[in-house]
């Protein structure tokens, strides 16, 4: 897993803030880096009936000329030296052509910076970064600041958190966590957590009866955690990774994770791993909100995973 790592760039130092962790991805599972940057017009809206292009082909040549000669020059840095690295410039919107190329070239996963430049010429990655964690099918690692990198400068443990519900879908984070938590990892051993939030029932009931309710929930939630514990240490990986969990207790799940990823011993997590839909209901929580207020309030890097419907 994850033999093909993409990289969309802008031009800016902040977007080449992901080059660290891709670069120490590609290198640990003997991959390849995907160099991308996206030339994006800006769009008149000012007046008239339709929007109006503010670039003529001249300019656009000329863009994608500088784009190209800039991704050669980052695929020629020393610190990327005994990689195979590929560029491609494409033009239009950036999300679409992101997520095009990433099909194309059958891209494992994307490595990319929440924010990069903006401007009139220049595409916000921001923004990008938040269409491509709802529309790829291809897993997305959406990094954070400069303190957010620097777990991968040097050679130590990775803490990885998995929230899970209970659900197939919810599980469609783990073989993606246990990969990238080894890869990060290595040489170390690292570590996968998986927590489940249990939420307080507060029904009309009467007190003992919510309270013996939470309590056969949060049983039930343990002994699933347990089984799925248990399975990822059977496999292979139990080599390179420990796998913890723990169950919570909260009426807001999203507070409740971000607690835990802060409070994870030592020093808190170093990686957030979560699928973007769960098992949905009354009784338990959308994956997909959760994980939009993970990635909203959370400084951690995130790695997003869309599961894919079967049938």
């Amino acid at each position: 897993m994850f033999q093909h790592v993409m990289v969309p760039l802008d031009g800016s130092f902040r977007a080449e803030q992901a080059l660290p962790v891709a670069t120490r991805l590609a290198r640990s599972t003997g991959g390849a880096l995907l160099l991308v940057q996206v030339v994006s017009p800006p769009i008149d809206y000012s007046g008239g009936l339709s929007p109006i292009p503010l670039m003529n082909e001249q300019i656009i040549e000329s863009e994608m000329t500088g784009a190209a000669d800039y991704l050669t020059a980052i695929a020629t840095r020393p610190e990327l030296a005994g990689i195979e690295v590929t560029t491609e410039v494409r033009f239009g919107f950036p999300s679409q052509q992101l997520i095009e190329v990433a099909g194309t070239h059958e891209c494992d996963i994307i490595v990319i910076c929440s924010h990069g430049r903006t401007g009139f010429t220049r595409w916000a990655l921001g923004s990008v970064a938040h269409t491509l964690v709802h529309q790829s099918t291809v897993p997305v690692l959406v990094l954070r600041q400069n303190d957010s990198l620097a777990h991968v400068k040097t050679a130590q443990s990775l803490y990885t958190l998995v929230p899970l519900d209970g659900s197939p879908m919810a599980e469609a984070a783990l073989a993606p966590a246990v990969a990238l938590t080894a890869a990060l990892a290595k040489p170390e051993r690292g570590t996968l957590h998986l927590v489940q939030v249990v939420k307080d029932t507060h029904a009309k009931a009467e007190e003992g009866e919510a309270c013996a309710l939470n309590d056969e929930a949060c049983l039930s939630a343990r002994s699933y955690l347990a089984m799925v514990a248990e399975h990822l240490r059977s496999q292979e990986t139990s080599h390179t990774l420990a796998v913890t969990f723990s169950v919570e207790r909260a009426s807001d799940v999203a507070s409740a994770l971000l607690s835990v990823a802060e409070q994870a011993d030592p020093g808190g997590c170093d990686l957030i791993a979560i699928s973007t839909h769960g098992r949905g209901g009354l009784e338990r929580w959308v994956m997909g909100s959760v994980t939009q207020r993970l990635l909203e309030t959370s400084r951690l890097p995130t790695m997003i995973v869309r599961p894919q419907h079967k049938g």
